[in-house]
């Protein structure tokens, strides 16, 4: 994308008030015709607008106004940018590259079995393909269907791992919140009753030892404590 000049009128009226540029080379710099430059220096055009200096904005040097004036041949380039600006990303499917679209499938059936919660918006953002190729490959109505091999699109390269998780993160927002869990719960009145009648019989039990214990150590005899 060609860089553009900010306010090419108001750079023409200050590079007529502060240069000794010709027409041309003002017309060509600014996108205008050499009249209306020619209007501009005799007053009779833009008188209401400020002029703008292109050194200040970093779309001109010194260095190129003054070649310019020493040479009235020589046509004024502007500056690059100091700052380069990312593009908008483009709404719509993700482009992908001639020589991985025989992947698309594989990579589409790998996301359907190992992220159902993915929709098909989501899958087509990602590997840039159609909601028509992804359901044929969830209903195996695909033509080549018998040959796809699942593949993660990160390891083919249809998506960094960050889109990966993203889109995920996303899906999973939609899910129900699981219930309470099943020990939370109440328990039911034929449990509790069995509950407490295991905790008789084993206290029934504990007592039964204890008694047997005892009679055992009153039958033992004086010869048989002098012994020990």
């Amino acid at each position: 994308m060609a860089q553009q000049l900010l306010m090419p009128k108001a750079t023409a009226v200050w590079l007529v008030d502060n240069t000794s540029l010709s027409f041309d080379q003002i017309a060509e710099f600014c996108t205008l015709h050499p009249l209306e430059v020619k209007a501009i220096a005799d007053g009779e055009s833009a008188q209401g607008i400020k002029g703008l200096d292109p050194v200040m904005t970093g779309q001109l040097t010194r260095e190129e106004i003054a070649r310019g004036e020493r040479d009235t041949n020589y046509r004024l380039k502007i500056a690059p940018p100091k700052v380069r600006v990312p593009e908008a990303k483009r709404k719509g499917p993700r482009y992908t590259p001639v020589s991985k679209r025989q992947d698309r499938p594989n990579a589409i059936l790998w996301l359907v079995r190992n992220h159902p919660e993915l929709k098909d918006a989501q899958i087509s953002r990602l590997v840039g393909t159609t909601k028509n190729t992804i359901e044929q490959i969830r209903e195996r109505t695909h033509w080549n269907s018998a040959n796809l091999t699942p593949m993660d699109p990160v390891t083919l390269g249809l998506c960094s791992q960050i889109d990966l998780d993203l889109e995920v993160e996303k899906a999973s927002r939609d899910l129900p919140q699981p219930s309470l869990a099943e020990e939370e719960r109440l328990l039911a009145a034929s449990q509790t009753q069995s509950y407490r009648r295991d905790s008789r019989e084993e206290e029934e039990l504990d007592a039964a030892a204890v008694f047997a214990k005892l009679t055992s150590m009153s039958r033992r005899t004086p010869d048989e404590d002098e012994d020990e």
